[in-house]
């Protein structure tokens, strides 16, 4: 697998077929410490991820949060009729911890207006 260091920590995964079998896989995309934020594209994911019913994309989800890191699933989404997986997706994007975006340089954007401020607050 290749990948690409994109500074800031940020690390993208370029791999053909999927790299995301299950929720505890998540630890391989991240290959160094040093990362913590990765980006990969949509068919790196097992497409249960796209099913909410399966818990896949929530148990996913609590592991980048309890260990911090940020992942961006680059690809494309139209084809995705599940408005419950289209309301998760706006809402993801929203907190910008895991984001569902079309291109590498939305992802970089959205972690760009990230940079100087808390990643991880509570209220």
């Amino acid at each position: 697998m290749q990948t690409k260091d994109h500074g800031n920590g940020i690390v993208e995964l370029i791999a053909g077929g999927i790299i995301v079998d299950k929720p505890d896989d998540w630890i391989s995309l991240f290959p160094g410490a040093r990362q913590t934020t990765a980006i990969i594209r949509r068919e790196n994911m097992h497409p249960d991820f796209y099913d909410l019913k399966t818990g896949f994309a929530g148990a996913l989800l609590q592991k980048c949060a309890t260990y911090f890191k940020r992942l961006a699933i680059i690809g494309d989404f139209s084809g995705i009729s599940s408005r419950a997986f289209n309301d998760f997706r706006y809402e993801s994007n929203k907190t910008g911890q895991v984001v569902l975006v079309n291109t590498v340089e939305d992802a970089l954007a959205i972690f760009a207006k990230q940079a100087g401020t808390p990643r991880f607050t509570t209220k």
